[in-house]
């Protein structure tokens, strides 16, 4: 078996329930949108269960599995039909027997438990991260730039603050 990624890492109190909703988002991500949603999926349940007390423990597991497709789609405009992949309100609510107000409510919990943002690049697919300059933007001594066209020393700083996903200069982490 395959080490686990930290962001993949839960108390052993919470596997049963991780291990439930992730089977669900999985599930969804194969039948209707990619491996990298479902990756982005089981890295919201992972960091949901970790959360102290863990909002998971209250509702149900397929109420959870569709509020955070729901989040993960709504940051990353899964809605739009321009978009490959991509899937609507009706189908998450159909596959995960769940109303449309309530999948909706539970995304919007989500994406405020786990500050998740259009620019949020940790919650982001990876084409979008590459093609978004808002998850590149920072400020240097006032002003706002695209990190991608500062010096790899500040790249590097920016990185190591967290500020973006990685350094440009040197590629993908």
């Amino acid at each position: 078996m395959a080490k686990k990624d930290y962001s993949e890492k839960v108390p052993g109190p919470m596997q049963a329930v991780y291990d439930e909703i992730v089977g669900r988002i999985d599930e969804f991500s194969r039948a209707y949108l990619d491996s990298e949603y479902a990756g982005l999926g089981r890295k919201a349940a992972a960091t949901l269960c970790r959360k102290r007390p863990s909002p998971l423990l209250s509702g149900g597991s397929n109420t959870w599995a569709g509020g955070i497709v729901h989040a993960l789609c709504t940051v990353n405009f899964g809605f739009d039909k321009a978009e490959k992949p991509h899937t609507d309100l009706s189908t998450i609510c159909e596959f995960f027997g769940i109303a449309k107000s309530t999948v909706a409510a539970k995304g919007k919990k989500v994406r405020e438990l786990l500050k998740m943002k259009h620019y949020s690049f940790e919650w982001i697919l990876q084409r979008l991260v590459d093609e978004s300059s808002m998850c590149w933007i920072i400020s240097v001594n006032g002003y706002l730039v695209d990190a991608r066209s500062m010096p790899v020393e500040v790249q590097e700083i920016a990185f190591e603050k967290g500020l973006i996903p990685y350094i440009p200069a040197e590629g993908r982490v």
